[in-house]
């Protein structure tokens, strides 16, 4: 296996009931690279991330992390190794303050997780890392606020806070910026091609929004009923014809 692929899928397929969502999709990813994953409604790309995060089993198939077979593993053992997982509706604790929600993220990673009598002052590295994350992310000022008084962009931002607390290898960001005001998408995607650009990270990304995955992309996978379309970078992928006529058609090719 070539050391610089950090997740791989080998023939995934995913049956619901004789519906085929997922079927024989390979897949590999770069350490250090963005891969986006494309395709129209229904075409399997939520279905995919729920297999690479273990949410789902699959029906036939296997996901690798770093060459080691993960397909049996639970979600939160996956997580523990180091692959991080957003979802499109925004999944954060409403009635916790916006710090609270970043440093129970850091500290469900260590070894304290289950600690809840310590002093407050044992878990000071949590909560530095918070404070950390938040500055990263833009919501230091907002720290003390309730996560339900966040606009939705900021939750965005927030949501990607608890990944980055807890210090995965791997982001799995599924379609970040749905439901935000398009003014708000930008800072939303500087903020992603920071992370990427600090090197640290893997990001892969579900993104409906064709602009931001040509301009931020170092790799495309398009899926089409469930199967692996085609692959490969922003420019292979534009002058792709059989993906202009089976998904992007005018609606890339015009601008």
């Amino acid at each position: 296996m070539d050391d610089n692929i950090i997740l791989q899928a080998d023939h995934l397929r995913k049956d619901f009931d004789g519906l085929i969502a997922v079927e024989d999709v390979s897949l590999r990813v770069r350490a250090g690279s963005l891969h986006s994953i494309i395709g129209p409604n229904g075409a399997g790309k939520t279905t995919l991330f729920n297999l690479l995060s273990g949410i789902f089993k699959p029906t036939a198939g296997r996901v690798l992390f770093r060459g080691r077979d993960i397909t049996p593993l639970p979600p939160h053992r996956i997580a523990h190794l180091g692959i991080g997982r957003s979802f499109q509706i925004t999944n954060v604790f409403p009635n916790l303050t916006v710090f609270e929600n970043t440093r129970l993220a850091a500290q469900a990673m260590g070894r304290d997780s289950l600690n809840l009598i310590a002093p407050a002052a044992y878990f000071r590295n949590y909560a530095t890392r918070a404070r950390d994350v938040l500055a990263r992310v833009g919501l230091v000022d907002k720290a003390d606020a309730l996560a339900s008084t966040l606009a939705h962009g900021d939750k965005r931002k927030l949501e990607i806070g608890i990944l980055l607390a807890s210090d995965p290898q791997v982001l799995l960001l599924d379609e970040p910026t749905a439901g935000m005001a398009s003014e708000q998408v930008p800072q939303l995607m500087a903020l992603i091609a920071e992370i990427r650009k600090a090197g640290d990270k893997t990001i892969l990304l579900v993104e409906h929004n064709m602009d931001i995955v040509m301009n931020v992309s170092d790799a495309i996978t398009v899926m089409h009923y469930g199967q692996v379309l085609a692959e490969g970078t922003p420019a292979q992928i534009a002058g792709n014809e059989q993906v202009q006529k089976a998904y992007l058609g005018e609606l890339y090719t015009s601008g």
